[in-house]
């Protein structure tokens, strides 16, 4: 049976073409990019070369990115050592955001270095900027702001360029999470003021473990992992050549397929809505449906004695699904994001996420199926 993924805010497949310049490199490049001699010298060519791909595509220096292992690591760094070596003594965040930043404020908040408050969040999932300015024009603590770019299970966008302003007028440092957005939207990172952004390459078809952080020149920190001077003396640690080099091919082809690989999710998400709508009308949908991320949608479906199973049924079905958060599969627990919004709900939600491989046939084929699990 061949399966359907309808997962892809979870992860997505690896590109043929970044597997094969990481296989490339696999097999011939060996060094080690810290080594002066041939081979090492290779290995930092290819190391800096990808460097200065993510730094065309985000419109930055090529001395503000930094590779990690991913956006946990990313978005840890960017408020842990924000505290710790930038003097903030107040972040502004959001109930909603991935648990790598809400439970990195929980340990900064346990610390006493920083206190942590929450902007508040409309009916539909958005960030209130009205509650946002507010918060900003009380205290006078040097603040940062941590607000994700789009939300990993409603899908909801942040106004990016609103929110960078805002902050700039408050002298408010702005951290943003842009794993689900990076190579699916247009940053532009000369027009817009952001401090710190994370990426992720498995979320744009490039290899899990690995990503970036981008440091604006104007923030000085220290390293967040000691042990070398590999990235520029701000992360120890020999490099993940061929995770660097596959992030960097799955960049590239993000931005270059964009505008197409854009039209053909957002069809098949509206498609999958229509569809949903005509044929189970008591169905219903979380977070800003017309104005989100256009490859989610978190499809809220009404109590009955089968939701418990109903992603396992998907699953046997040969449809991959999740129930909220990717990182909560498997667990026992409700989404903190549904629960923020709906906390009295009975209803069941699972999260649809679309990939420009995902077809019309497939959308129709889960429609068809839902029929047997409500």
């Amino acid at each position: 049976m061949k399966r359907i993924f309808f997962d892809n805010s979870a992860t997505t497949p690896l590109d043929p073409e970044v597997l094969a310049v990481m296989t490339e490199v696999m097999a011939k490049n060996f060094g080690n990019p810290s080594s002066i001699h041939a081979e090492g010298r290779q290995a930092r060519a290819l190391i800096e070369a990808a460097r200065k791909t993510v730094a065309n595509a985000l419109n930055c220096s090529i001395g503000e990115i930094f590779f990690t292992s991913g956006g946990t690591e990313a978005n840890n760094m960017a408020l842990k050592n924000s505290v710790r070596d930038l003097g903030v003594t107040r972040i502004i965040s959001s109930p909603l955001e991935h648990h790598c930043v809400l439970h990195s404020l929980q340990t900064i908040a346990a610390s006493g270095e920083a206190a942590v408050e929450m902007v508040r969040i409309n009916e539909l999932g958005n960030v209130c900027l009205d509650d946002l300015r507010r918060l900003l024009a009380t205290g006078d603590q040097k603040t940062l702001v941590s607000l994700m770019h789009a939300n990993n299970e409603i899908g909801n966008l942040l106004p990016l360029e609103e929110v960078a302003a805002i902050c700039e007028a408050a002298g408010a440092l702005f951290h943003c999470d842009t794993v689900q957005t990076m190579g699916y939207y247009p940053l532009d990172l000369a027009a817009t003021r952001v401090n710190f952004l994370a990426g992720s390459a498995h979320k744009f078809y490039g290899p899990k473990g690995v990503g970036f952080i981008y440091v604006n020149n104007d923030n000085i920190i220290k390293p967040y992992l000691d042990g070398g001077a590999q990235e520029r003396n701000m992360r120890g640690g020999t490099e993940n050549i061929y995770g660097i080099v596959g992030l960097a091919k799955a960049v590239e082809k993000a931005v270059a397929e964009r505008a197409e690989r854009a039209a053909t999710v957002q069809k098949l998400k509206n498609h999958f809505h229509a569809k949903l709508q005509e044929k189970y009308p008591q169905v219903a949908f979380n977070g800003d449906v017309t104005g989100g991320h256009y490859k989610v949608l978190s499809v809220s479906f009404p109590e009955s004695p089968k939701g418990d199973l109903l992603l396992m049924n998907l699953d046997l079905n040969g449809i991959s699904a999740s129930g909220g958060s990717a990182c909560s599969s498997g667990i026992d627990v409700g989404s903190h994001v549904i629960g923020h919004l709906h906390p009295d709900s009975k209803r069941h939600t699972i999260r649809f996420s679309f990939s420009h491989h995902n077809t019309e046939e497939e959308v129709n084929y889960v429609v068809d199926k839902l029929a047997g699990m409500l």
